[in-house]
């Protein structure tokens, strides 16, 4: 981890984490709206500029034509209802390249002022391999909804999740370290630092099954809380060991339960912290992670009983990016706390 503090490297990377946000979040409003598979090539310098001529438009819409999205599920679009889905991609897109930009011109300010350190350099390019790698992985969970069906790889759209929130995460930690201290190797892991850990964990996992259910349309099997299809826990959800992996039903229900254990979790901390009397700061710090957990949860219910409402659904996927972000938040400055009293 770097050593060398910097005020201007923290709000870079804070704005950049928020920009990674925002592409998250829009990326769940182009998948809700059946956008994502619009365009369908990756040109990352030519994709730039949107089609301005009637041919132009045409040409773009004949490619579309050609995809199992328009054959089986579309097949009534105009050239109208197809411009309107394709510049939601298409922006989604140019936001992808804008902050790319912005991460690439800052960073080598930085390197080129010595503001970092070029030994320190090596956090800072993890993070633009990490772009470029869900970038990578962005197109690839496209390309799998242009084969055979008129949709994508839920593995695949999760994998692209996660690599866009390790780069969120990633950019936090250092901007927490400039802001609060970088940790040393030495740093201990408390009770509270290890019990966020694990919350981080399973948020993690939760956020994984979130893709799942996005990528396999599993929120739409059933709209009943808490109860799927008349029953608490319906039979044969663990049919096969793949079931958690490949079937909506299990994978909803997995989603549905598995976040109850950060209301256990999340008090748990707060109790550890105001028994070993940690700054003020985290301590009222903690009971906003709690109320920020229950309304997650109450987003989730609502998510279902709406039949997925776009506005809701996407209000729950962004208040889990702050639950993450908080969740990095607290680990670090638990271990930094601790650090302090060695």
């Amino acid at each position: 981890m770097p050593k060398t503090q910097s005020r201007a490297v923290m709000i870079w990377l804070h704005v950049f984490a928020g920009i990674v946000a925002f592409l998250v979040v829009f990326g769940g409003f182009t998948r809700l709206t059946r956008s994502g598979l619009s365009i369908v090539e990756w040109n990352p310098i030519n994709g730039t500029v949107p089609p301005m001529a009637n041919h132009e438009w045409e040409a773009e819409f004949a490619k579309y034509k050609e995809t199992p999205e328009f054959q089986q599920v579309n097949t009534n679009m105009t050239l109208d209802e197809y411009k309107y889905i394709f510049y939601i991609e298409w922006f989604h897109r140019l936001v992808a390249r804008l902050a790319g930009l912005f991460y690439a011109f800052p960073v080598f300010y930085f390197l080129f002022r010595k503001t970092i350190p070029f030994k320190e350099f090596g956090i800072y390019f993890v993070m633009g391999l990490l772009f470029i790698g869900q970038a990578f992985m962005g197109w690839f969970m496209v390309y799998s909804g242009l084969v055979d069906r008129p949709a994508v790889s839920h593995f695949r759209l999760t994998a692209h999740l996660l690599f866009a929130l390790t780069l969120f995460s990633l950019a936090l930690w250092v901007a927490f370290g400039h802001k609060h201290g970088f940790l040393t190797k030495n740093a201990p892991w408390s009770t509270p630092s290890k019990i966020a850990a694990w919350s981080f964990v399973i948020l993690i996992i939760q956020i994984s099954y979130g893709g799942f259910t996005a990528g396999l349309k599993a929120g739409h099997v059933s709209d009943t809380w808490p109860l799927m299809f008349g029953k608490l826990i319906p039979p044969n959800l663990f049919h096969s060991w793949l079931a958690p992996l490949e079937t909506p039903q299990t994978i909803v229900f997995i989603h549905r339960w598995f976040a109850w254990l950060g209301i256990i979790l999340v008090p748990l901390v707060y109790y550890k912290i105001k028994k070993q009397n940690y700054p003020a700061d985290i301590q009222k710090g903690m009971i906003w992670l709690i109320g920020v957990v229950a309304l997650q949860i109450t987003l989730g219910i609502l998510t279902i009983l709406s039949y997925v409402n776009i506005t809701i659904a996407l209000i729950h996927q962004a208040n889990a990016i702050l639950l993450l972000g908080l969740a990095i938040y607290f680990i670090h400055r638990f271990r930094a706390v601790d650090e302090t009293r060695i």
